[in-house]
């Protein structure tokens, strides 16, 4: 392939990091399942085979394994962990509970604060001015060498929201965001009052978060 091709696109990258990205952890290990050790936090980089619990190690001895963690229901792992094997370099980092971590994939929020200088160059998260990017996958998409693959990040935030501007510059509208996926419908007169008469009833919001490809 030419310069920025896809197989260089790829190789930019260990193999091991896009597949870590779109896993999901924490849940309960199936073949581990009557033991209260079976959450699944742990993934090995040399088989890149899933999530796995703490007895599945036994069968990666001497494999590069590392531990996910959890802050504010998004995935984390700490600095000493990663660095070993990852370059971080522009990637906010964070101290949850006295260790430095790095989010694993974007946590976009509704609009920068007030007096907000920098932000994440794909999700827009607010940073400290030394940082470009807010977790590991940000990093993929900001830095790719694809320029249709970074617009898409951004347009698939603004596609599934109603309130999200659709200015070349991404920035939020005065609406209220509620949520980037899936896409809230625009409110209408009759579901304004039918709201209003059931004032008091909470509504769960729903989860969802802006969808990168890597």
């Amino acid at each position: 392939m030419g310069a920025g091709g896809p197989d260089e696109e790829d190789n930019r990258w260990p193999p091991w990091l896009k597949p870590l990205l779109r896993e999901s952890f924490f849940g309960h290990c199936k073949f581990h399942a009557d033991s209260h050790k079976s959450e699944c936090n742990m993934y090995c980089l040399d088989c890149v085979n899933g999530p796995l619990c703490s007895l599945c190690l036994a069968y990666h001895k001497d494999h590069r394994a590392i531990q996910i963690r959890r802050s504010s229901y998004h995935d984390v792992i700490r600095v000493n962990e990663i660095q070993k094997h990852l370059d971080i370099t522009g990637v906010q980092t964070y101290i949850i509970n006295s260790a430095r971590v790095v989010f694993l994939n974007e946590r976009p929020q509704p609009r920068p604060g007030k007096g907000v200088t920098n932000t994440c160059e794909v999700c827009e998260r607010s940073l400290l001015d030394s940082f470009r990017f807010c977790s590991l996958g940000c990093k993929i998409v900001g830095t790719s060498q694809n320029p249709l693959k970074r617009m898409r990040a951004r347009l698939m935030g603004s596609d599934s929201e109603d309130s999200y501007s659709s200015s070349s510059h991404g920035r939020f509208s005065n609406n209220k965001v509620q949520s980037f996926s899936p896409s809230t419908p625009f409110p209408t007169s009759a579901n304004y009052r039918m709201a209003k008469r059931r004032k008091g009833i909470p509504h769960r919001a729903p989860m969802g978060g802006l969808i990168i490809e890597y």
